[in-house]
């Protein structure tokens, strides 16, 4: 048992839209068995400039031949490799020749594999650990010989088969890194991808770059490059509608299309009435006079406000939003009659949270309203040229495509937006209240030089009220909750330790200036457990 979690994150195998090509550029695959730093192998894997893909734990031997990877990565995982019904790798992956790096439960997969016999441990290991470099060999070059590691496991192997050789140990982990002796497997019981791992990044650079002979050639300016030259082909001479949102995602994708097909893009922008305030018109200022594209834009928020009415669980405010979006965008898109194509900006991590990809274990963690669907109802076929890139990959492609700075160091906004930062039911009087205090929090965070050091940071409106005392009387008002995050990611995230200073003055500010609250409090979790929206 390698990772705390009972639950398997779903994988996504490569997306149609030919983003990567395995002739021009070289690429790892990690196979998904359930950990929750799945994805951030792959991120890490990217770091290197090598093209990296998350795919189903049983993916045919005979379908990676066909991807032509230059090496497998084999993640950690919650189950025990002994267990019954625990995920198995289709076992000719280990005849392909392709050098295999397992993780924690993907180690014990490739040495049970060679006759290794794994049990489990006495205490389990959860935590830092101290590693004793016993070989360097290639996976370890440029290591030092002592180095902090990142344990998460309750099995190991126990017996190490003679085809294997040790490469590393801690106190209470005899092979914390292994070889196999004749083929290019190697296996890690600690996490290299986390960032509590010393060096981890130096480790997969040897494994990716040195072992796997991988170039690192990868770079966003070739990506764009090939994205624009694809759609091209793909467009033709047709009409591509873009929904936007404001954000940093649909944006890019704007940015991406108005390069390749320039006036034979049209945007429709969805003003929902959950918007942050004064975003609908800077929307409509950015997408007419930056990009001067072809913008419709559709006034739907008391539709929006209707339809969500009474409305309290947070997966049912996500559908409704979802259902009345494809309705008013159909009828606006209806206006323009020579559209074929439906661009989203789709990314990554949507794709693997909301378990769209049909061919892995489809275990939806949110409800994205812009991953599937749309083509179906609507009738389009659908672009997403975003769809296999991380956040900040996007915000680097943005830059490349030159969009200003405030539009891509904009922190992320959720499609559903303020619905599901008013826990419980949405009212008008409750999204005003919100949106005074969300600005109130931003232009502090400004103010203060700390908007680039956060990645996110919002308010949430509780479900609750509280006893204060304001100008002598008794008052009986809402709670605003303040959550801001530092992450590199959006997979995992550490909640920020403001200056007392600023957090004070945020409070006092809300308190003061937004009329019906009177109690601030702040989010201390961390991403795992917590997820980053509180709905």
């Amino acid at each position: 048992m390698t990772d705390n979690r009972a639950t398997a994150t779903p994988a996504a195998e490569n997306s149609d839209h030919g983003f990567i090509d395995s002739k021009d550029e070289d690429l790892i695959l990690v196979l998904d068995f359930g950990s929750q730093t799945a994805q951030l192998i792959t991120r890490r894997v990217r770091d290197q400039h090598v093209f990296c893909q998350l795919v189903r734990h049983d993916l045919s031997a005979e379908r990676i031949r066909e991807m032509k990877p230059k090496g497998l990565i084999l993640s950690g995982g919650p189950s025990s490799v002994y267990a019954e019904g625990a995920p198995q790798p289709d076992p000719e992956i280990f005849n392909l020749g392709i050098p295999i790096l397992g993780i924690c439960y993907g180690m014990q997969l490739a040495c049970r594999s060679q006759n290794s016999e794994i049990k489990p441990v006495e205490t389990r290991e959860f935590g830092r650990s101290s590693c004793r470099i016993v070989s360097a060999a290639d996976l370890f070059g440029e290591i030092p010989e002592k180095l902090t590691v990142w344990m998460s496991h309750g099995d190991q192997v126990q017996e190490l088969s003679d085809e294997f050789e040790s490469l590393a140990a801690t106190d209470s982990c005899t092979y914390a890194a292994v070889k196999h002796r004749t083929q290019p497997i190697y296996g890690l019981q600690f996490h290299p991808e986390v960032t509590h791992t010393e060096h981890g990044d130096r480790l997969l650079a040897n494994f990716v770059r040195g072992i796997c002979g991988c170039r690192g050639s990868w770079r966003i300016s070739s990506l764009i490059d090939r994205e624009v030259k694809l759609l091209r082909e793909r467009v033709g001479s047709s009409r591509v509608i873009c929904g936007l949102s404001g954000g940093v995602d649909s944006a890019v994708t704007a940015a991406l299309l108005y390069k390749a097909i320039g006036p034979q893009l049209s945007c429709i922008f969805v003003d929902n009435g959950l918007l942050r305030k004064g975003e609908s018109e800077a929307v409509e200022q950015e997408f007419t006079q930056h990009f001067r594209t072809d913008l419709h834009v559709s006034d739907a928020r008391q539709q929006f406000l209707d339809e969500l009415r009474d409305v309290t669980d947070p997966q049912k405010k996500r559908k409704i939003i979802g259902r009345v979006f494809i309705d008013v965008f159909r009828k606006e898109a209806e206006s323009i009659t020579d559209a074929r194509f439906l661009a989203q900006g789709t990314l990554y991590p949507d794709v693997i949270e909301s378990g769209a990809n049909p061919d892995g274990p489809a275990a939806t963690i949110k409800a994205h309203h812009n991953v599937g669907g749309l083509p179906e109802e609507l009738g389009f076929e659908l672009i997403e040229p975003l769809r296999d890139l991380f956040k900040d990959e996007v915000r680097r492609m943005g830059l490349e495509l030159g969009l200003p700075e405030h539009l891509i160091w904009r922190h992320p906004f959720p499609g559903p937006g303020l619905a599901v930062r008013c826990l419980g039911a949405v009212s008008e009087p409750k999204l005003a209240t919100l949106r005074e205090a969300d600005a109130i929090l931003i232009e502090e965070l400004r103010s203060a030089g700390l908007y680039r050091d956060i990645q996110q940071a919002f308010v949430v409106l509780l479900p609750v009220q509280s006893v204060g005392v304001m100008g002598d009387a008794r008052t009986y008002e809402d709670a605003i909750a303040i959550r801001a995050v530092q992450t590199d990611d959006f997979m995992t995230a550490d909640w920020y330790q403001f200056p007392h200073k600023v957090l004070a003055r945020i409070s006092t500010r809300i308190i003061n200036e937004v009329r019906g609250v009177n109690r601030v409090v702040y989010d201390i979790s961390s991403k795992p457990p917590s997820t980053i929206e509180w709905e």
